[in-house]
């Protein structure tokens, strides 16, 4: 990938609403070479879509757990994101290695809605389940560094 490419995608990942022509004086190029390299770069999955960053505590929802799932029975197949997708609470889904199989991470509202989660997660998926709450969240969703570009 080009340095312009990798230069657009950090600006981007800091501001997805960056206009092109912002992009293009930041980067030297042209709004539509700029334009273009976005367009060949959505293309090509690099840039997989723009999100807004919103603030859960104003939506209602303060409390984010980790829950580690492990399947009840380990020669049963593999299903675990399919059975848990319609689950709303649940902001992602980690296939891990080690004890566990998978790590979810879940926004609540309260620790009985992440009770009433938990057990809709074990009914779903016929897992056992550890759970870590969040106590504060000092960062997260950083841009790619650039020294972490090459």
């Amino acid at each position: 990938m080009e340095d312009l490419d990798r230069q657009i995608i950090e600006l981007l990942s800091v501001d997805g609403r960056m206009s092109y022509t912002d992009l293009g004086r930041a980067t030297g190029l042209s709004t539509s070479a700029v334009h273009q390299r976005v367009r060949r770069l959505e293309e090509r999955g690099v840039i997989r879509g723009y999100r807004a960053i919103v603030d859960h505590d104003a939506l209602g929802l303060p409390l984010t757990a980790f829950i580690s799932v492990s399947p009840l029975d380990p020669a049963a197949p593999d299903d675990v994101p399919e059975r848990l997708t319609g689950l709303g609470d649940l902001e992602a889904c980690h296939s891990v290695a080690g004890v566990e199989s998978y790590i979810l991470k879940a926004r609540v509202g309260s620790p009985g809605d992440l009770e009433d989660l938990l057990a809709r997660v074990r009914a779903a998926a016929n897992v056992s389940t550890r759970t870590t709450v969040v106590l504060s969240t000092p960062w997260e969703g950083r841009p790619v560094p650039p020294e972490r570009r090459g």
